[in-house]
């Protein structure tokens, strides 16, 4: 099992962030399934204000840029819903170049083996 966790903004406007929520309510299920497929576990996002923190568990063989595009690949409906969210969010500032969510640095673990 992997963990991956990651952050973004999103847009600083109520209606647009409204939006945003409510299609995350509403997820299509052809997203849901091509991201099981592609190995990954579980998905849960958090906010605060407007920004997100995304909490990733895959299988131990997910490797993020290959089963991503993997994923985009399997169902036409996967790059429009990338496309549809991608309207809501903006980086965060010091993101690296390419960087849409950013990758967060683990610095502790209450049950570190």
């Amino acid at each position: 099992m992997k963990e991956y966790a990651k952050s973004i903004n999103l847009k600083d406007d109520p209606d647009l962030i409204a939006k945003y929520l409510e299609y995350h309510d509403n997820i299509w299920p052809e997203v849901v399934e091509s991201f099981k497929a592609v190995g990954v576990i579980d998905i849960k996002i958090f906010k605060i204000g407007r920004q997100l923190f995304m909490y990733m568990v895959t299988e131990d063989h997910f490797d993020p840029e290959k089963d991503f595009e993997r994923y985009l690949q399997m169902n036409p409906k996967n790059p429009e819903w990338e496309d549809l969210m991608a309207t809501f969010q903006e980086p965060l500032p010091g993101a690296k170049e390419g960087e849409h969510w950013a990758a967060l640095e683990k610095i502790f673990e209450l049950n570190k083996e």
